[in-house]
């Protein structure tokens, strides 16, 4: 590592250092398994959420049903995350991810069946949805909890970015696959393939080599749950990352959810539009995860978050306002890098600041309100698009982000002196 001030290595040796700084936990063999598996599993998952949106609005006619069905998603992961992370602290977390892993393939192949059938109700959609969201509930600190047991602490960080990037490379290659599908074969293939996916994640967790972390004497549920939350409510920047979490996800991830409906009403498109659309974002949000892992911690890290979080909001309402397809594009490409570097700012300022004793669950509670804001943002997001316009939303909502980012910047400490 060359010292500060002097030049920077040059030459086939810098650009192997260069490819291990953004890949180093790859040489771990277990991670390898389960990042290829999880990627691939990704790609089925974005296939799917791409279809089932356009089922959904097939269905339906409406946003606020777009709106609902990702309420129902996201509701179980906001009600069972924080017994999901006791949970997986109690029990092998590899056979919880496993048996997450089989309902969330379940749910697919059964919508494809009543597809094929030509039996699928709204219902049938919003229910499965419900499920699904609840499997992931309990996997999902399942997963982050097994990540430590997969890499050595070094490489922690890196194997965080490199899942960032699994997901959001994923949420390129997913639409676009989607598009084609879906004009080819429909929507019943498209289920049917994601719920093949989850075969590769189900055979890395089968294939790994993972010690069963054996199970330790806990306080009673409540009791843990109580000194979490009386930790978080002390600790005011916990209490500000979190909540800023929570504003961040409930005003900026509807500009996802009324993908579909910008598409169609606003550039008379069909679901090819639509899938481009989602790939744009994604493609942003690969580069937004490339910058983060490059950087590491740096000093600033909450002024750097809130800036960025303004110019989110600013990008957001500048897609609602835009009428010419190439602008529209281009603005959801640095949106997507720049909910990407937010999110990861989130969540790496509350990783550094909760202690080891209480990181499960200050990472829990954070969690709810990161993935709360969705399924609640979404909701209310649908129902005034309904009322009014999805383009009018997004516009309001961007603004609001606006609003949030400099009243932060302007008040003393707090957030932006992290």
């Amino acid at each position: 590592m060359s010292e500060a001030g002097s030049a920077p290595p040059t030459g086939p040796g810098a650009g192997r250092r260069a490819a291990y700084r953004l890949a180093a936990a790859l040489t771990h063999r277990n991670f390898r398994i389960l990042w290829f598996g999880a990627g691939t599993s990704t790609i089925g998952t974005w296939m799917q959420k791409v279809a089932q949106n356009w089922l959904v609005l097939t269905l339906s006619g409406s946003a606020f049903y777009l709106g609902l069905d990702s309420f129902l998603g996201e509701l179980p992961i906001l009600l069972f995350t924080l017994l999901g992370g006791v949970v997986a602290d109690r029990h092998d977390r590899r056979r919880l991810l496993l048996s997450s892993q089989v309902v969330q393939m379940a749910c697919a192949f059964v919508l494809a069946g009543l597809v094929l059938a030509g039996a699928v109700r709204l219902w049938h959609v919003l229910a499965l949805s419900f499920v699904a969201g609840t499997a992931q509930a309990f996997g999902g600190p399942a997963y982050q909890s097994l990540i430590p047991q997969l890499v050595t602490r070094q490489h922690l960080p890196n194997a965080i970015a490199l899942n960032s990037i699994q997901f959001n490379v994923a949420r390129v290659i997913g639409p676009l696959l989607a598009g084609v599908i879906l004009a080819a074969l429909g929507s019943a293939a498209c289920f049917g393939l994601n719920g093949l996916s989850f075969l590769a994640v189900i055979l890395g967790l089968l294939l790994m080599q993972v010690p069963a972390v054996p199970a330790i004497q806990r306080q009673a549920l409540t009791a843990e749950l109580k000194e979490g939350l009386t930790y978080v409510r002390h600790e005011r920047s916990l209490v500000g990352l979190t909540t800023l979490a929570f504003l961040a996800t409930f005003l900026g991830l509807p500009l996802l959810t009324f993908l579909p409906v910008f598409a169609r009403d606003v550039f008379h498109e069909g679901v090819g539009g639509y899938s481009r659309l989602m790939a744009y974002s994604g493609a942003g949000a690969v580069g937004g995860a490339l910058v983060v892992a490059w950087l590491g911690r740096f000093e600033h890290m909450g002024r750097t978050l809130l800036g960025v979080l303004g110019i989110f909001g600013v990008l957001i309402a500048g897609f609602a306002l835009s009428r010419t397809v190439w602008l529209s594009e281009l603005l959801l490409v640095l949106g997507g890098a720049a909910l990407i570097v937010v999110f990861s700012l989130l969540t790496s300022l509350v990783q550094l600041i909760a202690p080891n004793e209480l990181r499960g669950r200050v990472m829990s509670i954070y969690m709810v309100a990161f993935r709360g804001g969705s399924p609640l943002g979404s909701l209310l997001a649908g129902y005034l698009a309904s009322v009014v316009s999805a383009p009018a939303v997004l516009a309001v909502n961007g603004v609001l982000m606006v609003g949030v980012a400099g009243y932060l910047l302007s008040r003393p400490g707090g957030v932006k002196e992290l």
